[in-house]
């Protein structure tokens, strides 16, 4: 349509930028032919200028919009209070997924939030003086039928607010993805898939905002300089404005990088002696005994190293998983190295770790019941198990140590894990037919999550923590947390590349497990059913 300008005062002008002028409407009589497209989901026989659409309504119109289908609203327009609660709808669903474009502890930004929207006031002008000559011609002449939508500017302004809704969305999205996965957009043929991608939700947005607005405009030339008017603003905006509705939360990333308070120390008194030579005779009393006919798990967790509290949680969660899950109430030792428990838990020394491997094999049957042992410490490239309890003088632990005890014990069926760097290194020295070994880490690479900041180790969070919740083979929790512990070591940034960590299964011991399996599986959510050993 040719652009046409007719001319009128400002008077007259501006109440019809809003929608009809109530006087203005003509009320046909019953049963008086109503223009096709006059009415807009009436079925009552009111006059398209009359029409109310919902909240709802209005949204699903703007979406369709925004894939370049006409709006179904003919002569409506929105009640103020549905335009503010469309503008606030639409701003908030934006900046809740905008919240991925910041990785880690975030705060709102109200400036951030609020700057983007002098644009919407510039908008609204353009628009206003782009759709003013159809405006005055609807106005002249307000019983015209029109396939288009005649609300005034209102009704421009709640279809323009939610036609680019999807494609921004997206394009939001995008950002979040390239924040929270940034080693998937790293390298050059990736920065270019970012463009392809990127390039064209940018353009189908402005795009649905042009299209839906010449729709109430009518006129290619102002529709142009409409078009070029919405894409200088997006352009000064995304140069001089880059303010985003969220930002780092700076106060709580310099909480959490300040370094975690010194460890409590051991201190020695005779008092403390006393009580490790109480605790052996009454821990290992308290040990139950192996039941005829039924495959016994017991469990020995292993933490020296009393400088990091992350070793004592995590060996407090295996136990208590061995415990939970495994039947193995009763049945296990926590041999822990650390300031506050020196009352309750015995001390993870190597004599202490060979005692502790003879007293459950006195209570076992050492050839059909399983031996679960957790061992969580630094490691060294030596594949020696770092052992720290100062002032208390503690030895190193190594493979050749427990595989020792283990044999001189007699127990046959072994489950062995070793969260530790550079782990792998026990694999060889342990791996008997009757042994199942994984370990956190292979023989050349450190694992992950053994500072001072951490929960739990990547390993131990990922196999113990997670997977064996969900099953009782260790070989599946194994296979399932790999991938996860890859996914978050890459996340975390660590620099000497994945871990790897390394399973070992022999044969004679995949049966026994597998019988396990079963019968734990069989008691879930009751008492668990004995198991007759083959």
């Amino acid at each position: 349509m040719n652009d046409r300008h007719i001319h009128g005062t400002w008077d007259n002008t501006l109440p019809s930028q809003w929608g009809p002028v109530p006087g203005e409407i003509e009320v046909p009589l019953s049963g008086t032919p109503t223009a096709p497209g006059a009415l807009v989901g009436n079925t009552h026989g009111e006059p398209a200028g009359a029409a109310r659409l919902s909240l709802w309504d209005w949204v699903r119109e703007g979406l369709r919009a925004g894939f370049f289908l006409a709006p179904r609203t003919g002569a409506a327009a929105p009640t103020p209070w549905q335009l503010v609660v469309l503008a606030l709808a639409s701003g908030a669903l934006l900046a809740a997924v905008a919240r991925l474009e910041i990785v880690g502890p975030a705060q709102f930004n109200l400036r951030g939030w609020l700057i983007p929207y002098w644009t919407t006031l510039a908008l609204l002008w353009f628009a206003w003086w782009a759709m003013a000559p159809a405006l005055r011609e609807q106005a002249a002449a307000p019983g015209a039928a029109s396939p288009e939508p005649s609300g005034g500017l209102a009704a421009w302004f709640a279809l323009s607010t939610w036609a680019p809704m999807v494609p921004t969305l997206l394009t939001y999205g995008l950002l979040g993805w390239a924040a929270q996965r940034p080693q998937t957009w790293q390298g050059q043929i990736a920065g270019w898939v970012m463009w392809a991608l990127y390039i064209p939700l940018f353009a189908w947005l402005l795009a649905a905002v042009v299209v839906v607005s010449a729709r109430f405009i009518r006129s290619r030339v102002r529709t142009a300089v409409f078009a070029a008017g919405l894409v200088g603003l997006a352009a000064l905006a995304t140069w001089q404005f880059p303010d985003r509705p969220w930002e780092l939360d700076a106060e709580a990333v310099a909480a959490a990088r300040e370094p975690a308070p010194e460890p409590a120390r051991l201190h020695l008194s005779q008092t403390v002696f006393e009580a490790q030579q109480a605790l052996w005779p009454q821990q290992v009393q308290a040990l139950l005994p192996e039941r005829p006919g039924v495959v016994d798990v017991y469990g020995l967790v292993f933490a020296p190293y009393a400088s990091e509290e992350v070793f004592r949680r995590e060996s407090t969660m295996v136990s208590t998983l061995l415990k939970e899950r495994f039947d193995a109430d009763g049945r296990v030792l926590h041999l822990l190295n650390h300031a506050e428990t020196a009352g309750t838990h015995l001390w993870a020394t190597p004599q202490n770790l060979q005692r502790a491997i003879e007293a459950l094999a006195d209570r076992m049957d050492r050839d059909n019941d399983v031996l679960m042992v957790y061992m969580t410490s630094h490691g060294a490239r030596n594949h020696e198990l770092a052992a720290s309890h100062w002032p208390l003088e503690v030895p190193p632990v190594t493979p050749e140590m427990l595989r020792a005890a283990l044999d001189d014990a007699g127990i046959r069926h072994r489950v062995i894990a070793v969260s530790a760097c550079f782990s792998g290194g026990w694999i060889d020295p342990l791996a008997t037919d009757g042994t199942l070994i994984m370990t956190a880490a292979d023989a050349t690479h450190t694992s992950y999550g053994c500072g001072r900041l951490s929960e739990l180790t990547f390993f131990g969070r990922a196999v113990f923590n997670e997977q064996l919740r969900q099953t009782h083979s260790f070989t599946d929790a194994f296979a399932k947390a790999v991938p996860l512990i890859q996914q978050r070591e890459v996340e975390a940034g660590k620099a000497d590349g994945f871990s790897n960590p390394q399973i070992r299964v022999g044969a004679q011991i995949e049966p026994v497990l597998k019988a396990l399996e079963q019968r734990l599986g069989a008691g879930e959510g009751s008492e668990a059913a004995a198991t007759v050993r083959p």
